[in-house]
Order: C-alpha cells, then sequence, then structure tokens
C-alpha cells in the first residue's frame, strides 16, 4: 500500500516527496502530468534533483515509485480505466499538495484548486470504500484567513466566511478545506496551512524563485515603504515539508488543522533588513511607511506593461498584501508536537540572495544520464505492467 501524494514535481511537493523516501518506508504514488513516460520521468528527475543524486533517485524509482501519469482536472485524472482502479485499491493515504498559485487567475484557481481537489476526494471515498483510508492530509494556506491587519490568528478562527479573500487563490483554498471536511467526515484528515514559504534553511540552493526575486528586489531598495516593526511570517520550505511528512505519518497527531508558520517568533522588517546589510557590510535603508500608498498605486499602474519593470511590478503586485499585513499565524501547535520551531528567515537570508542573484534566478539542472535512460526506464514500465496485471 502507498502513500497517493499530488504536486510532487512542485517546490513543496517535491520537498514532501524527498522527506517521505528518505524518513519513511511507505511506497509513493505519484501524478505526474506528461504526454508520455520518457517526459514523466523528466519531470520528476527534474524536481527531486535539489534533494537527491541520481543512484539515489534511480534506486526510488525502480523500488517505491509509481507514476501515474495524468492531470489532476480531468476525471480520474485521465486515467485509463486499469492504471484507475489499481492507483484506488493500493492506495493507504493521501497527501494533496498540488495547487494553482495563479494568484491573478480565477480560472486557474477554479480548475486546478477547486475541481482537482474535488477529483482528490472522490479518489480517497473509492480507496476508503474499497480497503479503508488511513488519512487524508490536505496542504492549505494561511491566506485562507482572509483580509488582516495587525492580528495573531489562531487554527481554529482563521476562517470567516464574512471576511472578504484577497484573491481567487486564497478564496478557493478555503473552500477546498471546506470540501475536505464535509466529503470526508469519517476519514482522519489533517490541514497543513503554510505561511510564506521562502528558502531551505539548510541550504542556499533553490529552484523557486517568484517570491525570491521580489524579496532581492526590496532588498536592494535604499527606501522601503513598510512600518519597520512590522511581522512578516515567512517559514523555511524544509520545516514545511518535514512537519507534513512527520504528522502525515503519525498515528494520532493532536490536532486537525496545523499552522506551518513562525508564529510570534516572525522577524520584523528591520530585523530582517538589518541582518542582510551587516552579512553584506552595508548600511540598512530607511522606512518611510507614508509611501505605502503612493508605491502600491505605482505598482498596480506598472503592473502587466512589457519588460523588466513591467514582470517585477506585477510579481509585487501579487505579494505586496502578504507583505503590508502585519499578521502572523500562532504555531504553537506544530512546535509542540514537532518538538523544534522552524529557523529564523535572519539565519539563511543572504546566501539565499546570493545564491539567487550568482545564478541570476536560475536553478542549473542537471540531464538524465544517457547511460541510465534504457535500463531504468524499461525497468520501471515491466513493474508498470505487472501492477496492472495484478
Amino acid at each position: 500500500m502507498a502513500i497517493f501524494l499530488t504536486g510532487c514535481t512542485g517546490y513543496i511537493g517535491a520537498h514532501i516527496a524527498s522527506n517521505l523516501l528518505a524518513d519513511h518506508s511507505d511506497p509513493l504514488n505519484l501524478l505526474v502530468r506528461a504526454r508520455n513516460s520518457h517526459e514523466a520521468h523528466e519531470r520528476l528527475w527534474r524536481s527531486l534533483q535539489l534533494h537527491m543524486d541520481f543512484a539515489r533517485f534511480e534506486e526510488y524509482l525502480r523500488a517505491r515509485i509509481r507514476i501515474f501519469r495524468g492531470d489532476l482536472t480531468e476525471t480520474h485524472f485521465g486515467l485509463a480505466d486499469d492504471d484507475y482502479g489499481n492507483l484506488v485499491r493500493s492506495t493507504d493515504s493521501v497527501v494533496h499538495c498540488a495547487a494553482s498559485l495563479n494568484r491573478k487567475s480565477e480560472k486557474s484557481c477554479l480548475n486546478v484548486n477547486l475541481r482537482g481537489t474535488l477529483e482528490v476526494i472522490q479518489l480517497a471515498q473509492r480507496a476508503r470504500d474499497d480497503h479503508g483510508l488511513r488519512r487524508f492530509s490536505h496542504v492549505s494556506t494561511v491566506a485562507v484567513a482572509g483580509q488582516r491587519s495587525n492580528e495573531v490568528v489562531e487554527e481554529d478562527s482563521a476562517i470567516d466566511w464574512n471576511r472578504s479573500d484577497y484573491d481567487p487563490y486564497a478564496r478557493t483554498k478555503k473552500f477546498c478545506e471546506h470540501m475536505v471536511r464535509q466529503l470526508l467526515p469519517d476519514v482522519s484528515h489533517t490541514i497543513f496551512r503554510p505561511s510564506i514559504v521562502l528558502g531551505d534553511s539548510r541550504r542556499p540552493e533553490t529552484n523557486q524563485f517568484d517570491m525570491v526575486r521580489a524579496f532581492v528586489f526590496l532588498a536592494g531598495l535604499p527606501a522601503l515603504p513598510f512600518q519597520p516593526s512590522a511581522r512578516i511570517d515567512i517559514v523555511p520550505v524544509d520545516y514545511v515539508a518535514r512537519a507534513i511528512s512527520t504528522l502525515h505519518q503519525k498515528a494520532q497527531p493532536a490536532h486537525e488543522i496545523y499552522h506551518l508558520s513562525s508564529g510570534v517568533d516572525s522577524e520584523t522588517f528591520v530585523q530582517l533588513t538589518d541582518a542582510l546589510a551587516k552579512a553584506q557590510g552595508k548600511r540598512g535603508p530607511v522606512y518611510a511607511p507614508s509611501l505605502e500608498g503612493p508605491s502600491s498605486k505605482m505598482v498596480h499602474a506598472l503592473a502587466g506593461r512589457s519588460g523588466k519593470i513591467g514582470g517585477l511590478a506585477t510579481l509585487m503586485k501579487v505579494f505586496l498584501p502578504y507583505l503590508v499585513w502585519n499578521t502572523v499565524f500562532d504555531n504553537r501547535r506544530v512546535v509542540t508536537e514537532m518538538g523544534e520551531k522552524p529557523a529564523s528567515f535572519s539565519q539563511y537570508c543572504y546566501p539565499l540572495l546570493r545564491f539567487s542573484r550568482e545564478n541570476h534566478f536560475a536553478y542549473k539542472y542537471r540531464d538524465w544520464p544517457a547511460d541510465a535512460a534504457v535500463e531504468t526506464r524499461s525497468a520501471v514500465a515491466s513493474r508498470a505492467s505487472q501492477d496492472r496485471r495484478a
């Protein structure tokens, strides 16, 4: 029996997959969107090579990974009946991590987040009815709390259906949580809400640069239009993935919902900029909170235009609300259960900034080794054929 993981080729999902493979013994059923098996293998290798060398990846691929080539938004994920039946029968638990992060597109969020989550829930229902389902873990976001200001938000009071949402992403993820509770009432389920996930506290390398690009831009400004004492809730991806994989595998987690965040230990803007300035031997920026309104208007005016400035403004338009709400998300539940706090962003932000600048916001992916291609894919194809016959 296996863990069915969606979103394995995404940033957080790849970290979760790596943790489950390294620290636990369960096989993984992975949903990968690809036109053929060759492309599916390539996509999975690209997503996991930040975490392991090819020899280890090849070992997992042979022994513990089953790839199901499908699309989250298609009926039965677009799988053939035999493949879908095999997925149902072999799934012991579900970690649903796949999501559209396109905060500007209502259509994308509706299709991927709502329709996709419904397909995953229906798979879980069929597995439950066939042989029982151990757990359904849903990766959500603290953004389900809606528009906030100067607050510390606790898990059970985060969702207020009368409160306005920040964007389509937050709105659809809030309803995804609702679907899990309503449609799987008799299945043990866990909901994880990461805050701003930025970087890995163990190493500077990353292959996710959207938020990093915004951070690097802000770090280079001589003046910032923020309150210097405002806190920003940033959490490293390694802590998020470790919490999800550990609590998903725990026999009886203490709670239904966990904020994967820095909570009241979230650092202020001035703490972060002071740490960066010290690391670079420079002076920190001047803070001009009175410019927050004019800066926001300028960002909105430039967003969508062609060129580098327009692209950066579009990026800042998406993330700006998350930088100015001065709201943090209580994390005492996960800290108590994990026995550790997440690393502070100031501890690893400079190596992340330097890596991103030096590599021009691009990760140098390694190709699939030519001498391993035929042998590995043949072995995996043979095992997949045996699974279908079973």
